[in-house]
C-alpha cells in the first residue's frame, strides 16, 4: 500500500505506532484487562456486560455485541463524529505530528473542507467581535454589563466563557465584511441573516447578550443570545443549523468539560437547560457542567456525554415536572447505557439561584438525586392532591403503571413501599393491583455473547460458513491453518477476496498477518468482515474441536466449488449438440465427479 486514502501509508503507520490503542481508548472508556484482551461496555451500543474487545497486540477493537470494529484511526473517526481526515489530524496533535500536505480529499471534500474552514473563521471573528463590544465603552453595553453583574457573574468567568453583546443589526456584517467574507459564506455561517424585503444582511443576534456555543475542539461553532428586554416569545435564540451547529448535538461547555476530565476522573457531569445556569453553576465550584440550550435531549446528547462519564444528573428548573410532561424522554440517556439520576430542585427555582444561595445548597440538591423511575412518581405526584380520595385514587392507578416498568422486583418492592407509606393504602393491596395490571412486554434482553456468536453466519449457507472459518483461522494464524494457502480458496465475495488477497502478500513477504491492516483496505462498517472477526472468541479458534471443524470447513470449500463446476458442466452438455464437444465435455464432467469422490474420502 503506498498510501491510504491519500496519505502515505508508512506516515499512517507512524501516526498508529504513536498513538496506542489502550492509550487513545482509555480517554473514551474504561478498559478492563481480561486474558489476552481489554474488555468494555461498548460505546456504540447499550449493554450491561461488556463486550467490547480491544487487542492491544494487533492494534484493532471489536464489538461482540453490536459487531463494531477499527483501528485507532476508525474508532476515533466514529466516536467524534468525524471523517478520515479528521480523525487522521485528531491523533497527529496528539502524537506532536504533522499532517502531510497532499491530495487527499475528493474535489466535494476538499470544497466542504474549505467552506467548513471559511466558517470556523467567522464564527471566531464574530465571537471576538461581541466581545469587544461588551467592553468598548459604548453607552449600548450598559445594561449587559449590568444584566451580568445582576446575575453575579466575575469578569473571569465572563472572559472564560467569552460572553459578548450585540449593540445593533449592522456593525457585525458590515465588519465581517470587511475582513474579506464573502457574502455566501457569512449566510452558510449563520452569523448574519438575510432581509427578505430588502436583501441587506443583519446581524441573527441583534441586540442581544450573546454567548458562544464551542464545541470540544475549541472551535466557535456557533451562538446563543438572550433578548434583556421582556419579550413574549424567543427570549433566547440560537444559531440556526448550520455546517457546524446542530443544537440536538451540541452540548453548551463541553470545551471546558472535555479540559477538567485532562485534569482529573470525572464522576458524574451535571445537565441544565440553559446556559446561564451552566455558567453560574461552573463558577460556583461544579465544573462537570453542561447545557442542553433548550432542547429535547437526543440520542447524540447522550453520546457524547458517555464520553466523559456513565453517571449523569438531570438539574432542570424546580417546576420541570409540569413543564415536561414527557419525563419519560430521559431514557434516552438511560438507553444508551447511562445511570441517570434526576435532581430536586425547590418548586419555583432554577438551579442557578440555588446555587447563588450556597454553593451548599446546591450540594444537597445533588446529594438528592434519585432514579429516573423514582423521580417519575415524584412528578406523578406533584399532580395530584393525595389528601382528596379521587385524586390518590388515579395517583395510585398511574403510579402503578410506573412500577411495573421497574428493571427488577426488589426495585418494584421499594417502590411499591413508597406508595404504601404516601398512600396509606397496605402493600399487599398495592402488589395484588399490580400483578393485575396487563403487561404491556418489557424490554428485550440482551442476547448474551455466547448466544451471539452462536448465531454467527446465520442465515447463510455452509459454503459462506466455511470460508468465514477458514479467513478467521489464517488471519488470527492458526498453528492448524499454516499450510493452506489461501490462493487455492474459490473466492467470489469481494471481502474475502480482499483478506485472502492481504493475507497471501504478508505469507510471500514472511511478514506477520495483522487484522488490524485490513480495516484500510475495507470499507467501513463491513459487516462480512465484522462477522468473521466474530470468530475470534474464547477459545472458537483453538483446540482440536477447531482444528478438525478447520479441516471439515476445507473440504467443504473444495467440495462446494467441484459441485458448482458439475452443476455448469451438465448445463453446457444439455445445450450443446455437437457430438465431438458433449464428449469433451463428458470426459470434464467425469474427472470433476471423481475428483470429488476423493474429496469426500478424505
Amino acid at each position: 500500500m503506498s498510501n491510504v486514502k491519500g496519505i502515505d501509508a508508512e506516515f499512517i503507520r507512524t501516526l498508529k505506532q504513536k498513538n496506542d490503542i489502550i492509550e487513545v481508548l482509555r480517554g473514551y472508556v474504561a478498559l478492563d484487562r481480561k486474558g489476552g484482551n481489554y474488555w468494555a461496555c461498548c460505546p456504540f451500543h447499550h449493554e450491561k456486560t461488556p463486550s467490547f474487545a480491544v487487542n492491544e497486540g494487533d492494534q484493532f477493537y471489536h464489538c461482540f455485541g453490536c459487531g463494531v470494529s477499527g483501528d485507532v484511526v476508525r474508532f476515533v473517526q466514529e466516536i467524534e463524529n468525524t471523517d478520515f481526515i479528521g480523525a487522521v489530524r485528531i491523533l497527529a496533535a496528539r502524537a506532536k505530528m504533522t499532517v502531510p500536505e497532499g491530495d487527499f480529499d475528493s474535489e466535494e471534500a476538499a470544497k466542504k473542507r474549505k467552506k467548513r474552514d471559511a466558517v470556523v473563521k467567522i464564527t471566531r471573528d464574530a465571537a471576538r467581535f461581541y466581545l469587544s463590544n461588551l467592553y468598548s465603552g459604548d453607552e449600548r453595553a450598559d445594561k449587559y454589563l449590568q444584566y451580568i453583574a445582576s446575575r453575579g457573574l466575575s469578569p473571569t468567568t465572563v472572559k472564560k466563557f467569552g460572553l459578548g453583546a450585540s449593540l445593533d443589526y449592522n456593525s457585525l456584517p458590515q465588519y465581517l465584511l470587511s475582513q474579506g467574507y464573502s457574502r455566501e459564506d457569512l449566510l452558510d455561517s449563520g452569523v448574519v441573516a438575510v432581509s427578505e424585503k430588502s436583501g441587506r444582511l443583519y446581524d441573527a443576534q441583534g441586540e442581544r447578550l450573546v454567548f458562544p456555543i464551542i464545541n470540544a475542539f475549541d472551535e466557535v461553532v456557533g451562538f446563543s443570545g438572550r433578548k434583556l428586554e421582556k419579550v413574549k416569545f424567543g427570549k433566547y435564540k440560537n444559531t440556526s443549523n448550520t455546517l457546524l451547529f446542530d443544537k440536538s448535538k451540541t452540548l453548551y461547555n463541553i470545551n471546558l468539560l472535555k479540559k477538567l476530565k485532562r485534569e482529573q476522573p470525572i464522576q458524574e457531569v451535571i445537565f441544565v437547560e440553559g446556559q446561564m445556569d451552566a455558567i453560574t453553576l461552573y463558577q460556583a465550584g461544579f465544573k462537570n457542567v453542561v447545557a442542553t440550550m433548550g432542547t429535547a435531549l437526543t440520542k447524540e446528547h447522550a453520546r457524547l456525554a458517555k464520553r466523559y462519564t456513565d453517571k449523569i444528573l438531570i438539574s432542570y428548573d424546580g417546576d420541570f415536572a409540569g413543564q415536561k410532561a414527557d419525563v419519560r424522554s430521559l431514557e434516552i440517556l438511560k438507553e444508551s447505557g447511562l445511570d441517570v439520576r434526576v435532581v430536586p430542585i425547590p418548586e419555583g427555582k432554577d438551579p442557578d439561584e440555588v446555587a447563588k444561595e450556597s454553593a451548599e445548597a446546591y450540594q444537597k440538591c445533588l446529594d438528592a438525586a434519585m432514579p429516573v423511575i423514582d423521580y417519575r412518581l415524584h412528578a406523578l405526584e406533584r399532580g395530584y392532591n393525595l389528601n382528596r380520595t379521587e385524586d390518590k385514587r388515579r395517583f395510585v392507578s398511574e403510579a402503578l403503571k410506573i412500577v411495573k416498568e421497574a428493571e427488577s422486583e426488589s426495585v418494584r418492592e421499594e417502590l411499591l413501599k413508597k406508595l404504601r407509606d404516601k398512600t396509606g393504602i397496605t402493600y399487599h393491596a398495592l402488589e395484588r393491583d399490580l400483578q393485575n395490571l396487563k403487561t404491556d412486554g418489557g424490554a428485550t434482553e440482551p442476547v448474551p455473547i455466547q448466544e451471539k456468536l452462536a448465531e454467527v453466519a446465520s442465515g447463510t449457507d455452509k459454503k459462506q460458513k466455511a470460508l468465514r472459518f477458514i479467513l478467521a483461522a489464517k488471519l488470527f494464524s492458526a498453528p492448524y491453518a499454516k499450510s493452506l494457502a489461501v490462493a487455492e480458496l474459490p473466492l467470489h465475495n469481494e471481502t474475502h477476496i480482499v483478506i485472502a488477497q492481504y493475507i497471501a502478500e504478508q505469507e510471500t513477504k514472511n511478514e506477520r498477518v495483522r487484522p488490524s491492516e485490513l480495516f484500510e483496505l475495507l470499507d467501513e462498517n463491513c459487516a462480512e468482515f465484522n462477522a468473521i472477526l466474530d470468530l475470534n472468541y474464547g477459545d472458537k479458534l483453538s483446540g482440536e474441536v477447531a482444528e478438525r471443524f478447520f479441516a471439515d470447513s476445507v473440504k467443504t470449500v473444495k467440495l462446494e466449488a467441484i459441485e458448482e463446476k458439475i452443476a455448469a458442466c451438465n448445463a453446457e452438455y444439455a445445450k450443446e449438440r455437437d457430438d465431438a464437444k458433449r464428449k469433451e465435455i463428458a470426459k470434464t464432467l467425469g474427472e470433476l465427479i471423481q475428483k470429488r469422490n476423493r474429496i469426500k474420502k478424505e
